[in-house]
């Protein structure tokens, strides 16, 4: 199968390893990745700031250079959930492609039907389920499948699991004290499960919560999940 890689902005500035490993999966399970280089920003971030005009035409550029794909993939699912919840709802553009643009993870399960994808990483992970993976993307049990057949992981329980780890884009710069309170709770719960790595599906939490753990001296270190499952 052909599909398409929306790397995201984040994958592209400061993950570029998740947008790697997200090639490296697929192409091991023998489909054809390709990157249509003239992507850029879903708009996110503008409509967010309540810039919609400019929104609308990075979403009307994304159904441009995404529009003849059968399936894309991103290594984000907040990403993923503005393209599929903002354009339609908010920004009045609408293309059959939006329906077509999968979160790695539910891309793999629901739409491929894999679970295993033969990966091996013989570490202790904690997984961080990302406010747009559980509440706009819905990738539910997605992630955890997947985690749960890759040899040699230990898989422990995160506490307070669905709580949000203070970034949110914008929230974290404009509610600094509130986002880094928010924080402190995450990376306790963090180190409380003893892992040493924590994962998500969103680069942008991933950055949040690294950097926390980072400033306490904690053992865990952030992992994308795209790199777990490219890891053999």
């Amino acid at each position: 199968m052909r599909i398409a890689l929306f790397v995201t902005c984040v994958a592209d500035t400061m993950f570029p390893e998740a947008g790697r490993a997200t090639v490296a999966v697929l192409e091991g399970l023998g489909h054809e990745v390709v990157f249509p280089a003239a992507q850029t920003c879903c708009g996110q971030m503008h409509v967010n700031s309540g810039y919609q005009d400019e929104a609308a035409r990075l979403a009307r550029r994304f159904v441009e250079i995404f529009g003849d794909y059968e399936l894309v993939v991103a290594p984000s699912s907040s990403c993923v959930g503005a393209v599929r919840e903002l354009y339609p709802q908010v920004l009045g553009v609408s293309h059959p492609v939006l329906e077509r643009v999968f979160e790695l993870s539910e891309l793999l399960v629901y739409q491929l039907g894999i679970d295993d994808v033969g990966a091996s990483f013989p570490h202790r992970v904690t997984y961080h389920p990302t406010c747009h993976s559980l509440r706009v993307t819905r990738v539910g049990d997605a992630p955890l499948r997947l985690l749960r057949h890759v040899r040699g992981l230990k898989l422990v329980e995160l506490p307070r699991a669905q709580e949000c780890c203070g970034f949110g884009g914008t929230f974290s710069i404009k509610n600094a004290d509130t986002s880094s309170a928010m924080l402190d709770d995450k990376c306790e719960c963090v180190e409380a499960t003893d892992a040493q790595f924590c994962t998500a599906l969103d680069g942008s939490c991933l950055l949040q919560i690294g950097g926390g753990l980072s400033r306490r001296g904690a053992r865990a270190r952030p992992i994308h999940l795209a790199e777990i499952l490219a890891s053999t």
